[in-house]
């Protein structure tokens, strides 16, 4: 596809409506495509008085049939990422063949979701109808993990990629936007059909260490035995085995991962979920970790510093880079974690640089999140200290 088919623009100013109107248009006249079939907007919270405002100027100026995105303090425009005064980021994105369907979804469904034909019937849309989802969601009026774990049920293996918007810290306030509409609460979500789907990269920040087992007792989140030994001595064993210089930096800093698809006959990176490490009792040989394995599950632990998540989100992206076939991509979506950025890496546009350099160049928008959504193995699951790379792809 050209390169004129898609672009993403970033307006560091404020609201001034005609000023907006001209840099919509100019925007729109950038590309070469017959139409746009996707817009993504992400706004920083001093547009939320006229947010409803100013996705009307977006819809008409830069002729925009589907418009779609939220609020965050920081945004992502191409290979940089603004983290200071964002403003607002636009994407424009022709995608041949794409059958592209917006759905919004509140809590009170969540509640009343009583299986996978529900969320068919919410949506209007069976699986077979649906290559991938694309999200953005409130995180203080929506439980997060239930709607998503319902929405595996009722479309995986389709992954579903995207994040949770941000806003004032000092409130407890986002928005998400669904063509001229601006909501408080709850998400909306693209259905990407026909020609068109989504790939993934999930980047979740650690580099393994130690070498795979099976945990041999667990009991909700604590895994009392590893490999038919004390869990702690198991953890304690690992940590001896780093060299002096990594100790020091995976003191305060280890997780755990646990492999979703176990018929796989390896395990690499991407095949692992990655959870907090909460604790660990040398007594009873016992460790508490942010979620419920199981006995038999794989296990590896997990380093997580900025020398960890540069290479994890290096190796990811060479391994995507010979998946796809050349010209493969025609835009993407970067859901990126707000603890990542300049206060992990010392310095701004550290994952969206990397992305432009190992696949691009193509139009890439995005955002910083409260929360980052992406498949492990045939799943999706709600990430921390996550890059969530979403990239639209021909069938």
């Amino acid at each position: 596809m050209p390169r004129d088919y898609s672009t993403v623009g970033h307006w560091r100013g404020g609201f001034d409506e005609a000023a907006l109107q001209q840099w919509a248009e100019g925007l729109r006249n950038q590309l070469s495509a017959p139409r746009i079939s996707l817009g993504l907007v992400f706004m920083a919270p001093p547009f939320f008085p006229h947010a409803a405002q100013v996705l009307e100027i977006l819809r008409v100026h830069a002729q925009i049939p589907l418009l779609a995105g939220c609020s965050s303090t920081g945004l992502i425009n191409g290979a940089e990422e603004v983290e200071e005064d964002a403003g607002l980021v636009l994407g424009l994105f022709h995608l041949p063949g794409a059958e592209l369907r917006a759905c919004r979804f509140v809590q009170d469904q969540v509640e009343e979701s009583n299986g996978p034909g529900y969320w068919h019937l919410e949506t209007g849309l069976n699986p077979d109808q649906v290559n991938g989802w694309l999200v953005f969601a409130d995180p203080f009026h929506l439980d997060c993990d239930t709607w998503l774990k319902g929405w595996n049920e009722a479309y995986s293996p389709a992954p579903i990629l995207g994040g949770l918007a941000s806003g004032e810290p000092s409130e407890q306030r986002t928005q998400v936007y669904i063509n001229g509409d601006v909501h408080e609460d709850g998400g909306v979500a693209i259905a990407f059909g026909g020609e068109v789907g989504l790939a993934s990269v999930i980047s979740q920040g650690c580099t393994p260490i130690g070498e795979t087992w099976t945990i041999t007792r667990a009991e909700r989140n604590l895994i009392h035995e590893i490999g038919n030994r004390p869990a702690y001595e198991v953890l304690l064993e690992t940590f001896n085995g780093l060299p002096a210089t990594d100790q020091k930096t995976a003191r305060g800093n280890l997780f755990v991962g646990l492999v979703i698809n176990e018929y796989l006959e390896e395990f690499h990176r991407g095949d692992f979920l990655i959870r907090n490490l909460l604790g660990a009792d040398p007594n009873s040989g016992c460790i508490a970790i942010g979620a419920f394995p199981r006995t038999g599950q794989t296990i590896q632990f997990q380093r997580r510093d900025s020398s960890a998540a540069s290479e994890d989100l290096s190796v990811l992206l060479e391994n995507a880079r010979k998946r796809l076939s050349a010209g493969a991509i025609y835009g993407g979506c970067l859901c990126c974690c707000n603890g990542r950025g300049a206060r992990l890496f010392g310095r701004t546009s550290h994952d969206a640089s990397t992305i432009q350099q190992q696949l691009g160049p193509f139009s890439l928008a995005g955002f910083f999140c409260n929360g980052e959504i992406g498949p492990v193995g045939d799943r999706s699951f709600l990430h921390g200290y996550t890059a969530s790379l979403a990239l639209f792809l021909k069938k």
